[in-house]
């Protein structure tokens, strides 16, 4: 535990992770981590969320030695299968006409990387959140699209929108973890960092 309050730095530019950071922590500075977001061969959509956020959380060390850092990544997982960020409204018609009536798996891992010592200490969790989608026709699909635009959203919708009327049901642990970040996990990780959360 360090002795004198660390810069804690979200190694993410996010605008989803930084709202949810800022219900538990008011003061951080946020950086770009420039990471290669692929998969690697045989890594599981699980795997590749837990190694993205362990990179991330270094790349934000280098850009800001000495401090706590926070890396994260979410991977959407259909039955093995990783479901990215769209990109395009082809891909997310796409993406959601293959998740109708099934359930994916959302991976959100979170590494919390504290350098203030003379070698770095890694704190990790992942959460997984199943999203149980309701049988959806194109013609609902198209509508959700024109009005959300998820485009930036792994799975192709937004939880804290309208998204949420794609769904049967959610199964979770943390309601914060399929929006980006899980903040009962990371404010015990931050709490094992030393930093002060109610």
């Amino acid at each position: 535990m360090s002795a004198v309050p660390q810069r804690l730095v979200l190694a993410s530019t996010s605008s989803y992770r930084g709202e949810l950071l800022r219900r538990i922590v008011a003061d951080f500075e946020t950086c770009a981590a420039a990471v290669d977001e692929a998969l690697r061969s045989e890594e599981t959509p699980l795997l590749g969320a837990v190694r993205l956020a362990r990179e991330k959380a270094l790349a934000g060390t280098r850009q800001h030695p000495g401090c706590l850092v926070i890396g994260s990544d979410q991977l959407a997982d259909l039955d093995g299968t990783p479901l990215g960020k769209p990109g395009s409204m082809e891909c997310a018609q796409a993406q959601l006409q293959q998740c109708s009536g099934r359930t994916v798996a959302f991976h959100t891992a979170v590494c919390v990387v504290d350098c203030a010592g003379d070698s770095p200490v890694f704190r990790e969790i992942v959460d997984t959140t199943r999203v149980v989608f309701r049988v959806l026709d194109a013609a609902e699909i198209s509508r959700y699209l024109a009005i959300e635009r998820p485009l930036d959203c792994a799975g192709s919708f937004k939880v804290e929108r309208l998204g949420v009327a794609l769904f049967e049901r959610v199964e979770s642990n943390d309601p914060t973890a399929l929006i980006g970040l899980p903040l009962i996990a990371l404010s015990r990780l931050l709490r094992e960092s030393g930093m002060s959360i109610p």
